[in-house]
């Protein structure tokens, strides 16, 4: 499979509103990448497209080579893991579940567990929490976990069905710093078995998992690429609307806001 996701001329049309406009953008097989741009520039809207929940107005687009017109979209979505900072407001629903059953369930795409689970699936979730370091939270209720824990079970749970593509959006969103880079470190262990698209505002949260970056703005994309071609001071600063300059440090990108004349 050459590509896994293809955008050929995309646009998407919202109440005679333009929200994608003329979108050309390849994702190929082992590449993990960054979505980077400010609220409200359009990238939930691509998300929802990738994901099959907004159909694009005009042009071709196909995600795992299931082109859009001619598969099975619910199909397709089994396919593909989300997590997002959005599912917390299911708290309510699981916090008396424990971590295993939170991660099982994702193979249902469910919260709480209304069909037979297997002893193979309970072995996944095993291997799950040791692939996520998440061993020592094995017997504990959802309730009593961190903020950061809690968005690693979440990311457990996605791993369930076993994607070929996992959705990160804005998953550190409302964490404080440890929480955070707790949900950071997984980066190098999540790409050895999918395809990362990490959602973000925030540059820094770009790790060195991170392989390529499209910058978002108004709907358009700024650029495509390998990150260290795009994630560059005049091409940030066009995306985010301000004169910005990017220095690298550990292998991250960090931001400075020049100071306006």
């Amino acid at each position: 499979m050459e590509n896994i996701v293809y955008f050929n001329q995309i646009t998407w049309r919202r109440n005679n509103q333009e929200i994608l406009k003329d979108i050309n953008w390849q994702i190929k097989e082992g590449e993990q990448w960054a979505i980077l741009g400010l609220n409200g520039s359009g990238k939930t809207s691509l998300l929802n497209i990738i994901t099959g929940y907004n159909y694009p107005t005009s042009g071709k687009m196909t995600v795992l080579d299931q082109l859009f017109g001619r598969t099975d979209l619910s199909e397709l979505r089994k396919s593909i893991g989300y997590v997002s900072s959005a599912l917390d407001r299911f708290q309510d629903t699981i916090q008396l579940e424990s971590v295993e059953n939170v991660i099982v369930s994702g193979k249902f795409a469910s919260f709480g567990i209304y069909e037979e689970v297997s002893e193979a699936d309970w072995r996944l979730v095993d291997r799950i929490l040791f692939d996520l370091r998440l061993e020592y939270l094995k017997g504990k209720k959802y309730s009593v976990l961190s903020q950061g824990e809690r968005r690693r079970v979440l990311i457990g749970r996605a791993l369930m069905s076993r994607p070929e593509i996992l959705i990160l959006d804005e998953p550190c969103s409302g964490l404080d710093i440890l929480s955070r880079e707790e949900v950071l470190e997984l980066m190098d262990d999540l790409k050895e078995n999918t395809h990362l698209l990490y959602v973000t505002h925030h540059i820094e949260e770009i790790t060195e998992a991170i392989t390529h970056v499209a910058l978002v703005r108004d709907g358009e994309l700024v650029a495509t690429g390998e990150k260290r071609d795009v994630l560059t001071d005049a091409l940030l600063s066009e995306t985010f609307k301000i004169p910005v300059q990017v220095h690298w440090d550990g292998g991250r990108p960090w931001l400075t806001i020049e100071k306006r004349k």
